[in-house]
Formats: C-alpha cells, structure tokens, sequence
C-alpha cells in the first residue's frame, strides 16, 4: 500500500485503514479533512482488501488526534459525543465509516445532529450506539463471579467492546473487593483493586473453584430453581432476557 494514490482519472476513492484504537480513528479524521479525503475507515486488523480499492494505512498521532478530540467537544453535545463513544465499541465492521459520516455532517450542522433522526447518516450511528448501549446495560444484571483465592473473576463474551461500559458500575458496587472482569473474546480484562480500575490484555487463567465456592454456587442455582413456578414457565421470555449465547458463563445456566 503505497501513500496517498492516485489515478490517471485524478484522485482515487481511499479507505483509510488505522490501528483500531480511538486515537487512530480520531487521527484519520484529521486526515480525511486536512490531507486528502476518505471514502471509508476500517481497523486494519479485520480489512479484507480487494482488487479495486486504495487503501492507505494512518498511524496514530497525538496532535492530529487532540484536534479533532477537541474540534468534536466544541461543536457537538454531549448526545452526540456519547453517541460516538458507544458506537464505536461496535463490532460492526463499518462502525468506523459509519462515524466518519456521522462526524463530517456533525461538523457541518454542529449541536442539531441528533435531532435529524433518519438521516442517513445519523441513523445508523444512533442503532450502533443503541445496540452496544443495551448489551453493557444487560451484562450489568447476568455478570456472576467465582471466588478465586480471594478475588472475584468472572469471564464474559459479549458482542461489543463493553469493557469501559461496566467498569464503574461494579467498581461501585465492590469497592471492598478486588475483582477481574475477563473479556475471553477479546483478550481484556477489568482490573480492580483498591478503588482503582484498568483494561488490559488478559489471558485465560486455570479456574480451581474451592469447596467454599462450589458451596455457594450450589445455594445460587438451588434458589434459582426454587424460586421458579412451573405453570407461569416461559422459556421463551427467559431467552429474551437471557440468551442462549450468554449462558455458557452463567452460574445458574451451566
């Protein structure tokens, strides 16, 4: 992939390809209005190239990308900023095209942009948001944990890059604890530990469960059956709640 391409016509049509973090992404909206124009965004770690595209790789750097951070901060609300925070935690592979539409029409029409709810390019961005949003808020009330040698582990796999989502949240509630939050599909982990969290990548650890554990989780699906009433059994609203895909690590499930 050489630099920015041209064509005998002019200037070729560019798919921008970056690191997959935030920065990187913000730096090739630096660079899509100060350098030459991109026709799409993709993390290059999922980029299947084809013999018609151009495409041209953007490193990350800070002064581009605190441009744009603060560009985005001055001209948006914080709806919008939200928006973009969570759509980017999206596993949908044009998350990031979808944003780069989204934030060129931002900047054109500034603090309205979330009131024009179908265009085009709002209304993907807002479904992305919306999807990602609903799974972090799920995985707030079907997250358990096992006791492993004094700290609380437990292992998820969802969708989206929820990690940031719900690390306040049980930061919060287990303050007193320390605990790990394992995204298995992703490599991460939340970990906490005196009032303090961070993401970082995380490999699979062996899950020796002592009797003190396996005695709770016992108490944990025993209250769970009971408390079921045969005739009012609706396994279909129980999948809707929670689904199949999740259930793998959930205590009461297995």
């Amino acid at each position: 992939m050489n630099n920015y391409l041209y064509s005998k016509g002019g200037v070729t049509a560019l798919i921008f390809l970056y690191d997959g973090t935030f920065e990187g992404f913000l730096t090739c909206i630096y660079d899509h209005y100060y350098v030459k124009k991109a026709s799409a965004i993709y993390n290059k770690n999922n980029f299947q190239s084809s013999l018609i595209d151009e495409s041209v790789i953007i490193n990350s750097n800070p002064t581009k990308w605190q441009k744009v951070l603060t560009a985005l901060k001055q001209k948006l609300t914080t709806e919008s900023l939200n928006h973009i925070n969570s759509a980017f935690l999206s596993y949908d592979s044009n998350k990031d095209t979808y944003l780069l539409n989204y934030i060129t029409y931002g900047f054109k029409i500034g603090v309205n942009l979330d009131n024009d709810h179908t265009n085009n390019f709002v209304l993907p961005v807002h479904k992305l948001s919306k999807t990602v949003s609903f799974e972090a808020h799920r995985f707030l009330g079907i997250l358990r944990f096992n006791d492993i040698s004094g700290t609380l582990y437990s292992t998820i796999e969802p969708d989206n890059n929820i990690l940031i989502l719900i690390a306040d949240h049980f930061a919060d509630r287990l303050n007193n604890e320390k605990f790990i939050i394992h995204d298995k599909k992703r490599g991460k982990a939340i970990l906490y530990y005196q009032n303090e969290w961070v993401i970082s990548n995380f490999k699979d650890i062996p899950i020796f469960e002592d009797e003190h554990d396996q005695y709770f989780q016992k108490l944990w699906k025993g209250y769970f059956k009971q408390i079921g009433i045969e005739g009012r059994k609706n396994l279909k609203l129980q999948q809707n709640f929670v689904p199949l895909k999740y259930r793998k690590n959930i205590i009461e499930f297995r």
